[in-house]
């Protein structure tokens, strides 16, 4: 049996700290995917489109939304419901890229671009889960 000193012991906790300390360091830098994102239903060619400052993240919770029954869309809950979560597809439709500086807001430039892809893609009615847009008077 290996006897394990006091000394070893605490050495290896110190570097278990130092590199617990550097990984939050790189995971509070590092930037993270920002853009849009689609929820495909494939046996409908629904479509749900919307925008993110964490594509990862949000796609992680639209999953989990509608695996717990609770994704304010309902029609999109509805159909999830009904054909399972092998009928959808989660993807990234375009990703902004991050400036280089550090004050950027990307909430105007993540709103230009989703009504570029809404107006491209029509997801209304019978081709998507959002509501038809009001024409203006």
């Amino acid at each position: 049996m290996k006897s394990v000193s006091c000394h070893d012991s605490l050495a290896r906790d110190m570097r278990l700290m130092m590199n617990r300390k550097e990984l939050v360091r790189e995971y509070k830098e590092s930037k993270l995917p920002m853009g849009l994102f689609q929820i495909k239903n494939r046996i409908n060619g629904k479509i749900l489109i919307g925008s993110s400052q964490n594509l990862p993240g949000m796609l992680n919770r639209m999953r989990w939304q509608m695996e717990s029954g609770g994704h304010p869309n309902r029609a999109l809950q509805q159909d999830w419901n009904q054909h399972g979560a092998g009928a959808f597809t989660f993807e990234v439709l375009d990703e902004l890229q991050h400036p280089v500086q550090e004050d950027y807001d990307p909430t105007k430039d993540l709103e230009e671009l989703l009504a570029l892809w809404l107006e491209k893609l029509t997801p209304y009615g019978a081709k998507g889960y959002h509501p038809t847009p009001r024409t203006k008077p």
